[in-house]
């Protein structure tokens, strides 16, 4: 089925409608606070950008995200999800307007650090419960179609905000003042998508609770062990441990990946002295990665009706090795325009598959838990990446070793990724040969009396 029919398919779905067109408002705001972010971090003219100043920035903004998903998977399973999302909206209004604030003031450092980091720590709560919601909207068979859609099109929407956000700033004269102006806009959505999540019903998604659960109290003084449970909850089902270790593989590469390009368009392909000129070179590099995520959404769905998803995510990932390949041997603005397409693609069309795959192998109790520890990982793994990147970068971000590393790296975890999946055969669970339908077991285990495959025919072989 096509993109669009994708969409008209589950657009057919009210409840997902109402959900869509939240996800779509706040990730529009996402995308212009996060250009204002990267003119006040990145290319502002009066900070030098280097390989550990970048990294000390992403390292700043996501190891607290990795503090707070544990606690947002503890309370997505205890409290209304709908409540969530009107609620972080909310929040999200006033913090974003007091980093306005900020803004305005030329407030820098470590205040403002922290007012963006109590922002994006609340963004954990509405992005993990959107995913962790999904299936309260859409029936099981549409499950993949609606991760393609709404993954896919809130990502583009998302660096569409971020284009209008570098817009605006133009239209607002440049300079802190005008990175405000763009923050106001993005609060004033983020206000909207409130509003458009309370027209939902407080009960519509979840969480599903098979026995009465203990006080949130007791259950936030409880996440570490929380967060083993669902470790363990993820280990046994092995389709979903094995996609989410390759996703935080990916996510290593990718960081690399793009904190260099952050770097080649401030310091390599334009005068540093030119900010405007890397912005707009990095916009371009983040457009090109949009039409990626979208071509994704378009034949992801189409793809893994003829093929299983590990072995789409397989590919996917084939694909990024030879894309980075390239920039061992030849570099330049156009080409890596071109990577950052491929990448888009292969990027966005593993985590379509990753995320339908965990959604189907969890059980609902503890799907909150598991895409917040999904967060833990991606962060983690982003984090790691801006820690290589400082050690092994130069300040322009050329480095032909590196992207040696990113490639071979890619290579291996599609090799590993599609061996592993090679050994799980279309009946239930890994362990044990237990059906808890994830739709996958061992090769050799009994097979359960009554398997339920994940969707459509089995596939006809090894996946």
């Amino acid at each position: 089925m096509s993109y669009a029919g994708d969409l008209r398919a589950v657009l057919r779905h009210r409840n997902f409608r109402r959900l869509f067109a939240t996800r779509l408002t706040s990730q529009a705001a996402d995308g212009a606070f996060q250009a204002a972010l990267a003119s006040l971090f990145f290319f502002s003219p009066e900070r030098q950008t280097s390989a550990g100043s970048v990294a000390t920035a992403f390292a700043v903004l996501l190891l607290p995200y990795s503090v707070v998903g544990p606690f947002a998977g503890v309370l997505l399973d205890r409290w209304r999800r709908r409540q969530i999302l009107v609620i972080a909206n909310l929040l999200r209004t006033a913090m974003v307007l007091g980093v306005a604030g900020m803004t305005f003031a030329d407030v820098v450092g470590v205040p403002l650090y922290t007012a963006v980091l109590a922002c994006l720590s609340v963004n954990r709560f509405f992005l993990a419960g959107l995913s962790a919601a999904l299936p309260h909207v859409v029936t099981r068979d549409e499950l993949v179609m609606a991760n393609s859609v709404s993954t896919t099109t809130g990502t583009i929407v998302a660096i569409t905000g971020g284009g209008v956000g570098f817009l605006l700033k133009g239209l607002f004269g440049g300079g802190s003042g005008a990175d405000g102006g763009v923050i106001v806009v993005a609060a004033a959505a983020y206000a909207l998508a409130a509003a458009l999540a309370a027209r939902m019903d407080r009960d519509l998604l979840g969480p599903d609770l098979d026995e009465e659960g203990p006080e949130t109290r007791e259950a936030v003084r409880r996440v570490a062990y929380g967060l083993v449970d669902g470790a363990r909850h993820v280990w046994s089902h092995r389709p979903a441990a094995y996609a989410l270790t390759a996703i935080g593989a990916h996510r290593f590469f990718y960081g690399v990946s793009t904190i260099s390009a952050i770097l080649l368009f401030r310091s390599y392909f334009n005068d540093p002295d030119d900010v405007d000129a890397g912005l707009a070179g990095l916009a371009s590099a983040f457009a090109a990665s949009g039409a990626g995520f979208l071509l994704a959404a378009v034949i992801t769905p189409w793809v893994t009706h003829r093929i299983s998803k590990q072995r789409w995510i397989a590919a996917c990932f084939a694909f990024a090795a030879a894309a980075e390949a390239v920039y061992i041997f030849w570099l330049s603005e156009w080409l890596l325009l071109a990577g950052a397409f491929v990448v888009g693609v292969a990027a966005q069309g593993s985590k379509i598959c990753v995320d339908t795959i965990v959604q189907e192998s969890v059980d609902d109790a503890y799907r909150g838990r598991v895409f917040s520890f999904y967060d833990v990982i991606f962060n983690i793994a982003f984090v790691s990446a801006a820690a290589f990147g400082a050690l092994a970068l130069p300040a322009d971000g050329n480095s032909p070793a590196v992207y040696a590393v990113i490639a071979v790296g890619y290579g291996l975890t599609a090799a590993t990724y599609a061996f592993a999946t090679s050994r799980l055969t279309p009946y239930g669970n890994r362990s044990r040969g237990v059906s808890s339908g994830s739709g996958w077991t061992t090769s050799g285990a009994a097979r359960p009396p009554h398997p339920r495959p994940t969707e459509g025919p089995a596939p006809s072989g090894p996946p």
